[in-house]
């Protein structure tokens, strides 16, 4: 996770990121304060449930609006991979960071390094696991069709990974194409939350059969919880391996009695609020977490 330097709302991601809302009557410092003080208690509540967390501080130059959000350019893998992707806002290509890359290579001995970035000078994006929604068992992505998600780079990452695609078409309650997939779509070891009515039609059936094929229990949510991010969530372990299911406080209010019964047969759910960071970044908790899945001998992607 990095906590930020400058979190604020950034205009290049604004055009195609329909959740993010411009606040103009609070200062960029009033931002920034409760920016972190959403950060520091999202770590704080996982620290407190035996959860690993990884905090690198946010450079204060260049300024990185969207810092906050590492899981777009980098992604981590059990065969000790490490894979950095091609982003579509100039001012988000400078979150990637080597220190940090170098630092957790170390830490966790990570090997092989590839890197998918060099796109951005032809114009195509890919990403990271906002743009794909990776069943890490099944070894498939699965991926919205968007201006930051670029079908031929995402075979670029299946052919590197072994990984198949499904690739659909998917817009939000406004007709708005979906920007990230992991935001009408979550997928658990044995669960998965999706907003089915956000995949077009033609599409619908290849995702649905899909999932059932690879045995997960659909958790349906509704065009509207797709816009408080219910799909947005994570699951994830504590340090004593019990899934935890995470997602912020607006996520969280609007589950239903059923959804939130459903869920809980797959771990515990974990919310934080996120007010400040939802609403102008355009992004949620899944977003603020880039996962570390630790090399093993025998691991996969």
């Amino acid at each position: 996770m990095i906590r930020p330097k400058h979190f604020g709302f950034n205009p290049e991601t604004a055009s195609n990121n329909s959740f993010q809302i411009q606040e103009v009557d609070i200062d960029q410092a009033e931002i920034q304060k409760r920016a972190l003080h959403e950060f520091d208690n999202m770590v704080a509540l996982l620290r407190d449930h035996a959860v690993e967390v990884v905090v690198f501080e946010d450079t204060g130059t260049p300024q990185k609006p969207d810092a906050i959000f590492p899981n777009n350019w980098i992604t981590f893998h059990r065969n000790s991979a490490v894979i950095t992707y091609p982003m579509q806002s100039k001012l988000r290509r400078k979150e990637r960071r080597e220190d940090i890359i170098l630092a957790i290579m170390e830490k966790f001995a990570f090997e092989r390094r590839y890197s998918l970035e060099q796109y951005e000078e032809k114009g195509r994006f890919l990403e990271g696991t906002g743009s794909m929604v990776l069943d890490r068992q099944a070894k498939i992505v699965y991926a919205a069709i968007s201006i930051r998600t670029d079908p031929t780079i995402l075979d670029k990452f299946c052919a590197l990974t072994g990984y198949r695609r499904v690739l659909f078409q998917a817009k939000d309650k406004n007709d708005v194409p979906i920007y990230h997939t992991n935001v009408m779509m979550c997928i658990g070891d044995e669960f998965a939350i999706v907003c089915t009515r956000s995949i077009m039609p033609q599409d619908r059936k290849k995702v649905i059969d899909s999932l059932e094929a690879t045995g997960k229990a659909i958790i349906e949510i509704t065009p509207d919880q797709l816009h408080t991010f219910n799909g947005n969530a994570l699951q994830i372990l504590d340090q004593y391996g019990n899934a935890i299911i995470f997602m912020s406080d607006s996520a969280r209010r609007s589950l239903t009695l059923e959804q939130k019964s459903a869920l809980e047969e797959y771990g515990k759910i974990l919310s934080t609020s996120l007010e400040t960071i939802e609403k102008l970044g355009g992004g949620s908790a899944r977003c603020m977490m880039a996962e570390i899945f630790t090399p093993t001998a025998d691991g996969d992607y």
